[in-house]
């Protein structure tokens, strides 16, 4: 069994000992039966039935295996790429118990419940006048950067961004992993957690946002779609395309020579025909819902300036590669380095608002060095993030007019 694979399923069994995915969660009969179904191994005694002790003690074998494993793998090690998903995600409906059928005040209720009056079960925002949209979203680690910078860049700009999330670390802020978390159905049988469910369904939004995961399917989308189309029918949904990563290549390279431009564009290309295929199932299902952040081609853009020396203060490609701290990228997986968050955030804004970033006039209060990224290195990034959206033909933006807003919108 793979390294990758040891954790997924020690992530599986992590109710008992804080894992986040699961944290201090009591699993039901119905879910150690589904349990045992997919890892028979974990039936210590062959009775036919699985005990919690008995899910303890195999996740906590697979973990110790996958840190042994993992330790001897070093830097080679990212995030699982192959694992198990239920089967039910190939029937045409979802159990009948899942919280996607049930009315709007019933999903609140059970929210309302889970949270135990500790914050709202349904957040809302009145209908901005600033022009800005009401936004509900999942993601990952990847995502993780440009929620907190895409606020405060739209605050810049003039409006006060409402933004309501439920994120997770790797697969746990996959579309497909919280929905099966919101609804309480699979490996979250009988324990809903119904955070954007119940305010989809109870307020007024105006887009959806995700982050990408390996082995994504359409259906992983269509039914978020699905249910937000029911509550708002004028909403939209905007994919982020990650960006390239050291897997691709297979083995890691000695130096951080190897990379040039050519090699960029081909990982790239790689990226983009990946979540484009995704997406143009779903825009065929949806006609113009459905849209890319195209943050692979903007870190694309940012690699190829840093080789031609236009990115300032950057001193690196990859800190796995040559070891630098102030580079592109910062580990194996591939989170984006210092000041990245950045042009991340620029990507968001100016697909969700088709406008350029370059278009603010102030400097932008994004808190920690203020000397790094310096004033030149944030307007590059401001002008590639718009490059990178207009130039990716499912962003939703284009700008022939040259005048660095988006041509329909500025009619």
């Amino acid at each position: 069994m793979r390294i990758p694979t040891l954790i997924l399923v020690a992530a599986s069994f992590g109710f008992t000992l804080g894992l986040p995915c699961q944290a201090q969660s009591v699993p039901s009969a119905k879910q150690l039966e589904n349990w045992l179904k997919r890892f028979p191994d974990a039936d210590a005694n062959r009775d036919g039935t699985l005990t919690i002790e008995e899910a303890n003690r195999y996740r906590q074998t697979l973990q110790s295996r996958a840190n042994r494993q993992g330790n001897a793998g070093g830097a080679n090690r990212g995030a699982p790429r192959e694992f198990n998903v239920d089967p039910g995600w190939d029937r045409e409906r979802f159990p009948e118990h899942a919280v996607c059928y049930l009315p709007p005040q019933q999903i609140k209720a059970i929210f309302e419940q889970s949270v135990g009056g500790k914050r709202p079960a349904v957040v809302s925002f009145e209908k901005p006048r600033d022009g800005a949209l009401r936004i509900v979203g999942t993601g990952h680690s990847f995502m993780a950067p440009g929620y907190r910078t895409f606020p405060i860049i739209c605050k810049a700009a003039g409006m006060t961004q409402p933004l309501y999330t439920h994120t997770g670390g790797g697969m746990t802020g996959s579309t497909r992993y919280k929905w099966e978390q919101e609804n309480g159905i699979f490996d979250f049988e009988g324990r809903p957690e119904p955070k954007l469910l119940a305010s989809i369904a109870n307020a007024k939004w105006d887009a959806m946002m995700w982050g990408p995961y390996f082995n994504d399917r359409p259906v992983y989308y269509s039914c978020w779609i699905d249910f937000c189309l029911k509550y708002n029918p004028d909403m939209k949904f905007y994919l982020s395309d990650a960006w390239p990563q050291l897997y691709q290549l297979g083995t890691n390279p000695k130096s951080e020579s190897f990379f040039t431009e050519e090699v960029f564009d081909r990982l790239g290309a790689e990226r983009r025909a990946e979540y484009s295929k995704q997406v143009e199932v779903l825009r065929k299902q949806y006609p113009d819902k459905i849209f890319i952040m195209p943050t692979s081609d903007a870190m694309v853009l940012a690699a190829k300036s840093y080789l031609r020396g236009e990115l300032p203060g950057v001193e690196g490609i990859h800190r796995v590669i040559g070891g630098k701290e102030r580079s592109l990228w910062r580990d194996q997986l591939g989170h984006i380095g210092p000041g990245f968050d950045r042009l991340e955030g620029y990507v968001f804004y100016a697909t969700l608002y088709g406008k350029s970033p370059e278009l603010i006039d102030d400097a932008i209060p994004f808190g920690g060095n203020d000397s790094f990224p310096g004033p030149r290195l944030d307007q590059t990034f401001r002008k590639i993030a718009w490059q990178a959206v207009i130039g990716h033909p499912l962003s939703g933006v284009k700008d022939e007019d040259g005048d660095r807003v988006d041509d329909v919108r500025d009619r």
